[in-house]
């Protein structure tokens, strides 16, 4: 465990790139002897680089500090209805190696075996001095897998096996390294607070778009994950649907509900889970589901600014970047159509982590246990 001001430093930095010891100092009111002899350590460990010296001010030029890339690695697990990934990220969010296994539905052997056989190999990838700075496993997955053998048409006895067998341990076991789960949605929302670009309001609301829908809650800055780790689960969030009957959200806005479309016009959908892009799907489809998706999350947001004063609302998913742009677009749209009276409208936006989400959320677990400050802790200017 890093010390508190050690992780407070490595948080700045993390979140504006680079930052010399007298932005830190600044920004943190630490004196400039305790900002110098914590960066020094910081260096020492690989943690962190020394920049090229910035020069054109008055006094000694200033050194701007940055992430060291090798300074540590991180497996990110994620466990899908329809398929597993597993991802190994550098301390900058970087992806160094992935690999992928499709399946029917998942089984906690189904699982097991595969990181046996992936977690060696993608290993190998790092230098052998490299291979000592891996942290750790965070693990990404829907939680109570056994209750949604309808949704998935899955066998009931196999998926009870999630009921009783401790994943996180077994995991640990294979791994032989720390394993932490989260849900799925959640850290994918994590994602885009320790790995994601562009400005982060200090409350939002995440959706992610897989299987099925999920999201995730920050609030003043802190991803929210509720007494059971499961807040923000959107998906059971009642909707009206197409035919103006209230409905779970999921049931209209998930990337199963676009399978099924494919299915039933006669295009394959099995495409879907093999990769995020492209996609072989005709316009009529995907157009139809986009609008339906689009008035149920509308719904849903309209529900949860009215509770919560929202300053974003963040859609992302496994799928193509301009599916993403237009059902952003086409949710701004439909919330804007619904009446708005006394509600302080959030900006609607993509988010910007993209497919891998859950999975780099996942590395971003352990990474955050070790080395960050809960992200309401850091202090910024203004």
């Amino acid at each position: 465990m890093r010390a508190h001001n050690e992780r407070l430093v490595l948080s700045l930095v993390r979140q504006h790139e680079a930052l010399a010891k007298s932005d830190i100092a600044r920004m943190t009111g630490l004196s400039a002897q305790t900002v110098s002899v914590i960066m020094r350590a910081l260096e020492q460990d690989g943690l962190l680089l020394r920049g090229k010296p910035v020069r054109g001010r008055i006094g000694q030029p200033s050194v701007p500090m940055s992430l060291a890339a090798d300074g540590a690695f991180f497996f990110g697990l994620k466990i899908g209805r329809r398929s597993t990934d597993l991802t190994l990220v550098d301390f900058t969010g970087t992806v160094r190696a992935t690999r992928r296994r499709v399946y029917r539905y998942p089984t906690p052997d189904a699982v097991l075996s595969f990181v046996a056989e992936a977690l060696p190999a993608m290993t190998a990838t790092l230098p052998e001095a490299l291979q000592e700075r891996i942290g750790g496993m965070g693990v990404a997955m829907p939680f109570q897998l056994w209750s949604w053998v309808q949704y998935i048409g899955a066998p009931q006895a196999e998926m009870d096996a999630w009921r009783v067998r401790d994943i996180q341990a077994e995991l640990s076991a294979v791994a032989g390294m720390p394993v932490t789960v989260q849900n799925d949605a959640t850290a994918a929302c994590g994602a885009e607070l320790v790995f994601g670009s562009g400005e982060k309001p200090k409350d939002f609301l995440y959706f992610y778009f897989g299987y099925f829908i999920g999201g995730g809650l920050v609030l003043n800055g802190q991803l929210f994950t509720g007494r059971s780790g499961n807040a923000a689960g959107v998906g059971p969030m009642l909707v009206p649907g197409p035919d103006g009957r209230m409905r779970r959200l999921l049931t209209v806005a998930s990337l199963s509900v676009l399978a099924q479309a494919m299915d039933a016009a006669g295009e394959p959908s099995d495409g879907l889970w093999e990769s995020p892009e492209p996609w072989t799907v005709s316009p009529r489809v995907v157009s139809r589901w986009m609008d339906e998706a689009a008035e149920g999350l509308a719904a849903a947001i309209l529900g949860a600014t009215s509770l919560l004063e929202l300053g974003a609302v963040l859609i992302d998913g496994w799928m193509p970047v301009e599916y993403r742009a237009e059902l952003t677009r086409r949710t701004h749209d439909a919330f804007h159509r619904l009446d708005l009276a006394g509600v302080d409208p959030p900006l609607i936006r993509e988010g910007t982590v993209g497919s891998s989400a859950r999975s780099m959320g996942a590395a971003a677990i352990p990474l955050s246990q070790r080395y960050l400050l809960e992200q309401g802790s850091v202090l910024t200017e203004g």
